[in-house]
């Protein structure tokens, strides 16, 4: 029995959309392969599948480790990950993994379309994440009135292509200044698109904290 039956049907959106092997494949691992108990795939699929259904503690792998269900989708047959392994896993990516991660979201989002779009319209906006504790990079908001972080999305339409949770300093357009820097040497930014499909219009949204000259240059 399990209370978690949703599990399987998302493992074959993952399968249809192959997001897990590419990010499996496309992260490095360092781990020695003569030792590894639980494969990289493995480790993805679990910790994305626990995302996507509300399991953001780690702590709740140590007994979902041993569902059937949980087990069945990451296709093994043994326990699966205890939370330090995922931990020590997730805290080994650097800031190259984490620009893979957004390229493959980028990647994704240019295939799901069967012909060039017209029209690619780029919504910027952040959101606070209120913190509990001392956590490293948490500042006070004076508009939310709380610790927290400011992570920033980057939508087009419905798909999530960029989250990006920038130093806790500065104004918002100081962030939006630093993001456009990365992303331009990471992610490749509207260009990106046009690149791909040769010619559709990049278009920008975003709020009031969003009207900065150096984001508005590197947009046009």
């Amino acid at each position: 029995m399990t209370s978690d039956g949703g599990l399987l049907l998302l493992r074959q959106a993952d399968r249809q959309l192959g997001l897990s092997k590419a990010l499996a494949a496309g992260l490095p691992d360092p781990r020695d392969p003569d030792r590894i108990v639980h494969p990289a795939l493995t480790l993805v699929r679990q910790r994305l599948y626990g995302l996507c259904l509300g399991y953001e503690d780690l702590n709740d792998q140590d007994h979902l480790r041993r569902d059937l269900a949980w087990q069945t989708a990451a296709e093994r047959e043994e326990p699966l990950a205890s939370s330090p392994t995922l931990c020590r896993w997730e805290n080994g990516a650097d800031r190259q993994a984490a620009w893979q991660v957004q390229e493959l979201l980028v990647e994704q989002f240019i295939g799901s379309f069967t012909q060039a779009p017209v029209e690619l319209v780029l919504d910027f906006d952040s959101t606070d994440d209120r913190v509990h504790g001392q956590q490293e990079g948490r500042f006070f908001h004076g508009y939310y009135g709380d610790y927290c972080f400011l992570p920033l999305y980057v939508f087009c339409g419905e798909p999530l292509l960029v989250s990006y949770l920038p130093p806790a300093i500065g104004t918002m357009r100081g962030t939006l200044g630093r993001f456009s820097s990365c992303w331009s040497g990471g992610c490749g930014g509207p260009g990106r698109g046009r690149r791909s499909w040769c010619g559709p219009t990049a278009g920008f949204a975003g709020g009031g904290c969003c009207g900065g000259a150096k984001l508005r240059a590197w947009v046009m």
